[in-house]
């Protein structure tokens, strides 16, 4: 009898707005459609930050050829990053707050539809970036975004709604750095973002035009504007046009380095992070992750 392939269900509690109760009825449906198609299954709920990467780690080890991040972006940053440069593939299923990777993939954000698309899918090779070696699929930033995905990881309720709610607060307080570009040029901006994939979650999109298998990332500059242009903007990035609008400049990197005065806060993937040093160096890892889509 030829052994089954294995796959690996790694499920975050705490994504999303989806109860935990509603997470076991999706574990327990993933493990009967696994076993159907001839999967040799497991699921595990996350305990702690850093345990899906943890989990992917073993599966790798364990020959395990597709594992699954269900959950939102940070879940599936930590799981991807286990697996990078290796013949595992990650299934997708997103329950987040933004969903932004899987969103720029066409996955289907039904929780069903998504676990049948990645067990039926076929590997597919995306770019990957790092930020001062941490990972990140989707997108790195600084400024204003960075200065948001802080202020939400202290929220105590999750979602969409928490996030708006969030990110107008903090319009008001913050106030755009200067950031020294690659050594040479000082510049002050509102964010800097680095995308992979072209949004942020949401359909928020940043870099309208990013390839996420191109071998590059797209450097999207918006330096500060008049607060009577702010809803016209906003409309922009939600509506795909925001590389039209005379405050937002991007060009396709390689490899950058930033650096300001004092620690610099920065996010990956919106998990926020702070960088001591402050200085940030970004690179693009081409061809580094599978995907089943």
């Amino acid at each position: 009898m030829t052994a089954r392939s294995a796959v690996l269900a790694i499920i975050n509690p705490l994504s999303g707005t989806t109860s935990v109760a509603q997470k076991a009825r999706l574990r327990d449906m993933f493990l009967r459609r696994a076993d159907t198609l001839g999967y040799a299954a497991e699921a595990v709920f996350t305990t702690h930050p850093g345990h899906a990467t943890e989990l992917a780690s073993a599966a790798l080890q364990q020959g395990v050829s597709r594992v699954f991040a269900i959950g939102g972006d940070g879940t599936i940053n930590e799981t991807a990053q286990a697996i990078r440069r290796s013949a595992t593939s990650l299934g997708i299923v997103p329950i987040g707050s933004g969903n932004g990777l899987a969103r720029h993939l066409g996955i289907p954000l039904h929780p069903a539809n998504a676990i049948e698309r990645a067990l039926n899918g076929r590997p597919v090779v995306i770019d990957s970036g790092e930020i001062n070696e941490h990972p990140f699929f989707c997108t790195a930033g600084l400024g204003f975004e960075a200065y948001v995905a802080h202020a939400f990881a202290k929220q105590p309720v999750r979602g969409l709604p928490t996030y708006v709610r969030t990110a107008f607060n903090a319009f008001w307080a913050y106030q755009p750095g200067r950031f020294l570009l690659n050594g040479h040029e000082e510049k002050e901006l509102f964010s800097l973002t680095f995308a992979n994939a072209g949004q942020f979650g949401n359909n928020a999109w940043m870099a309208p035009t990013a390839n996420i298998a191109d071998g590059y990332l797209e450097q999207c500059e918006m330096r500060r504007f008049p607060i009577q242009v702010a809803g016209l903007l906003a409309w922009q990035l939600f509506n795909k046009t925001l590389n039209r609008s005379a405050y937002w400049q991007g060009q396709s990197i390689k490899k950058a380095t930033v650096q300001t005065e004092g620690p610099l806060l920065i996010h990956a993937d919106g998990e926020p992070l702070t960088l001591p040093s402050g200085q940030a160096e970004v690179r693009i890892l081409p061809g580094s992750l599978l995907v089943l889509l």
